[in-house]
């Protein structure tokens, strides 16, 4: 069915696609009260709506920001961070449209990366995104765990005002910088509905900043749960850790050490952890470091392949030339040579064939190209290219985004 338009989503639609992604997600509409705080949160740039008539039936939203990849380099960035289609109009081609006129907008734009965070992972791999980061989630149990006695004690850790972790945050993200494949920035509409509303006087969360011997240079956020029972009195509370950010090891360990510090404390637990955090080798018996849990975190989509490929450095193998096979963006269907020099476009014949969703999840060095391949995602013209794939695209540290969005 065509019954429906796609088209920019206009200032004076703001609040009701906002309602219309809430209700999509099954979470209530948005008082007069946050939208009066929030709202400039959801701008209308970069959004593209399905309507009938003048009914919002569908959102696909957007805000640019920038990403770092393997190597150090910094790329511009379309972070999709709220699609959803009405109930009553789901599985009529309302999402597909949507999806291909922002594809669109990011590709005319010249924005060579696409990402998100996938409410069902099912959905997205039709659209070129591959699941590119995966994250954990950990649990510390509280009084047993705890810092072995040669993790240096060293620096300060502060509790911030709501007040002060409105001002302070962001500047010291900005500080920390993007120091690992798939960490993203921040712009300023993220703050308002991501962090301020947690944080702020009238949020949940506690954050504390841990300060090195050149100043702040770490900081977490997290929230408690109380678990006490009148059958279990003494269970003490849950700090649920949002997010755990620093500059350097020492500082990430001291502020480990801080939580694992706090009393009457049953536990702490930190989802969308990097996989490959030492948190374990941390502990004096590695046995109380926990990972419950691995999922998808960021998914992937290269939106200028040729772009995407070159700015990412690779290690030391022998060329391999990949077909990429793009169905939404035609463009980047063809051949592409890759090398520790870079890579770009070629006629040559290729070693491995795959479809530009798989690049996603080869790109930020997540999954090998044999695991790949034995999964059925890679097709090997020359098997001897798996193994060189996978030297050319393996990263010393495991990606991660470390961003809600």
């Amino acid at each position: 069915m065509t019954d429906f338009d796609v088209r920019a989503v206009t200032e004076d639609e703001r609040r009701a696609t906002l309602d219309l992604l809430g209700r999509s997600l099954h979470t209530n509409r948005i008082s007069d009260d946050s939208w009066a705080q929030y709202g400039d949160s959801w701008p209308a740039a970069h959004k593209f709506g399905a309507f009938d008539g003048a009914t919002p039936i569908g959102i696909a939203s957007s805000f640019d920001t920038e990403i770092a990849v393997p190597g150090g380099a910094v790329l511009p960035l379309g972070a999709v961070d709220g699609v959803g289609v009405r109930a009553d109009r789901t599985r009529r081609g309302v999402l597909t449209a949507m999806m291909a006129e922002q594809l669109d907008d990011f590709a005319a734009r010249g924005i060579p990366l696409a990402a998100l965070h996938a409410s069902e992972p099912t959905i997205y791999g039709r659209f070129g995104y591959g699941s590119a980061a995966l994250g954990k989630t950990v649990w510390l149990p509280r009084p047993a765990a705890r810092l072995h006695e040669r993790v240096p004690a060293a620096g300060d850790v502060r509790m911030l005002t709501p007040e002060e972790a409105l001002t302070e945050i962001p500047a010291l993200y900005q500080r920390i910088g993007l120091h690992r494949a798939g960490m993203i920035g921040r712009p300023a509409e993220w703050w308002p509905i991501a962090h301020d509303r947690l944080v702020g006087p009238q949020g949940s969360h506690v954050v504390a900043v841990h300060s090195g011997p050149d100043g702040d240079d770490g900081f977490v956020v997290y929230d408690t749960v109380d678990r006490r029972t009148l059958a279990s009195p003494d269970e003490g509370a849950v700090l649920k850790v949002r997010e755990l950010l620093a500059a350097d090891a020492a500082a990430r360990a001291a502020l480990w050490r801080f939580l694992l510090s706090i009393d009457l404390v049953s536990g702490v637990r930190a989802r969308y952890r990097p996989v490959d955090e030492p948190l374990a080798l941390l502990l004096a018996d590695h046995r109380h470091a926990h990972t419950t849990d691995v999922e998808d975190d960021l998914w992937l989509r290269p939106v200028d392949v040729a772009a995407a490929l070159a700015a990412r450095t690779y290690r030391a193998a022998a060329p391999v030339v990949l077909a990429v096979a793009d169905r939404m963006l035609p463009a980047n269907t063809g051949n592409y040579e890759v090398s520790p020099d870079g890579a770009h476009r070629t006629d040559a014949a290729a070693d491995l064939a795959l479809d530009v969703d798989t690049l996603g999840m080869l790109y930020l060095g997540q999954w090998s190209a044999t695991a790949l391949a034995e999964a059925g995602r890679i097709t090997a013209h020359d098997p001897a290219a798996l193994a060189r794939a996978d030297e050319l695209f393996t990263t010393i540290a495991a990606p991660w985004c470390g961003t809600y969005f």
